[in-house]
């Protein structure tokens, strides 16, 4: 099922496009379209969703040996016996290549040390790369400069799990300890300057939180809080950490949260909150009233916005995929802003991301890497010869 709500405020078209995959039988793809038109007003309008499937796409049908065209097959390859193979990705290939060990080969920290798990990586305005990961003997927090090199680290024994990482407009370092139930903000150097939330307390209050996920920082540089392992709400500050409001309750309803992972906001204030369980990112205006929501991603771990309001996503079919595959079996999306539609995919293993100021993408993985993914793509035969003497 697709739907959305368009809160008052919102003026213009917002479009979600699900697309869906072949049932038991065999048949291939659906597209349910939701459009809501929301008329320029200063009270509140209500409109409803219409759903219309479109008709089954053809299959692309390859000749004996030939390579798929990818960039224009539109359903499941079968193969001249009728054998059905792959599906296209979703709304077209992204052509990118991609380092598989980022910070570690060559490794340049000290003697000794490597990433545990990988929660979280963010990069700053100097294209410094910051890592954020769950390991014993590197410092949580390791600082590369934009080729892999080594810099600084700093965090040692102030975490108890560490998970989400933001850097803001100002080069400060943000970072979410859930199991702590804290956010802390750092200077670019590791200097900690504020720390929200109670050490080792859950709560529920306006100065604590349960198992915090994510950060995001609003156009004012207002604090976005993803509150959402242990609750399933988002909290608001001021940049100066004061308490602003607060939304969102258990369930699966409109304006309700099954799991708060990621958070983000776009360059009007919109807040997109992924909603993971529930599979579904719903969309916020700056006080929490719902503008809309996309269903047509899955279970997202992670929403980067960049200045432009590019939207990129890793995520995954649905949570029980993500969860049993231990995040391996990802997607990275990028995603129109202005309808949820799916632009182009590839896959990652994944838990976090951010894309540079230079367009790379960075990925933290659980299995204990960095993936720095940029682009760049080889021809069939520079691959065929890619791994022979």
């Amino acid at each position: 099922m697709v739907w959305a709500v368009i809160g008052s405020g919102y003026c213009g078209k917002m479009d979600v496009l699900m697309e869906g995959s072949m049932d038991a039988k065999g048949l291939i793809g659906f597209v349910v379209a939701v459009s809501l038109v929301s008329a320029c007003s200063s009270t509140s309008t209500s409109t409803s969703a219409a759903t219309d499937a479109a008709p089954v796409p053809e299959v692309a049908q390859p000749s004996p040996g030939v390579d798929i065209d990818r960039a224009n097959a539109v359903g499941q390859v079968v193969d001249t016996q009728g054998m059905a193979g792959w599906y296209p990705h979703e709304g077209g290939l992204m052509k990118y290549s991609v380092d598989i060990r980022w910070g570690q080969e060559p490794n340049t920290m000290p003697e000794g040390w490597s990433f545990g798990r990988v929660s979280s990586v963010a990069t700053d305005s100097k294209g410094q790369v910051f890592v954020f990961h769950r390991g014993d003997v590197a410092d949580p927090l390791v600082v590369f400069d934009a080729e892999g090199n080594y810099l600084r680290s700093f965090g040692r024994g102030m975490f108890e799990n560490e998970h989400g990482l933001r850097i803001d407009r100002h080069d400060n370092v943000w970072v979410t300890d859930n199991g702590d139930h804290q956010v802390m903000k750092f200077t670019n150097d590791g200097e900690l300057l504020m720390t929200l939330g109670k050490k080792g307390e859950a709560g529920t209050t306006d100065d604590t939180f349960d198992r915090p996920a994510d950060i995001a920082f609003g156009p004012n540089d207002e604090l976005y809080v993803a509150d959402g392992y242990g609750n399933s709400r988002v909290v608001k500050f001021d940049a100066d950490g004061n308490f602003v409001a607060t939304w969102g309750t258990p369930g699966s309803a409109p304006g309700e949260f099954d799991l708060v992972h990621s958070i983000a906001v776009d360059s009007q204030g919109r807040v997109y909150a992924s909603d993971r369980e529930n599979n579904r990112i719903q969309i916020f205006d700056e006080n929490g009233e719902l503008l809309g929501m996309w269903t047509n991603l899955g279970a997202t771990q992670n929403i980067f916005i960049t200045p432009d309001d590019q939207v990129w996503v890793i995520t995954h079919r649905d949570n029980v995929e993500n969860i049993t595959y231990d995040t391996l079996a990802g997607r990275i999306m990028q995603v129109d802003i202005n309808t949820g539609r799916i632009i182009g995919a590839m896959e990652s293993p994944g838990h976090w991301l951010d894309v540079s100021s230079t367009g790379e993408i960075f990925i933290g993985s659980l299995t204990g890497n960095v993936f720095r993914w940029y682009e760049e793509w080889m021809a069939t035969e520079e691959a065929a010869q890619a791994e022979r003497p």
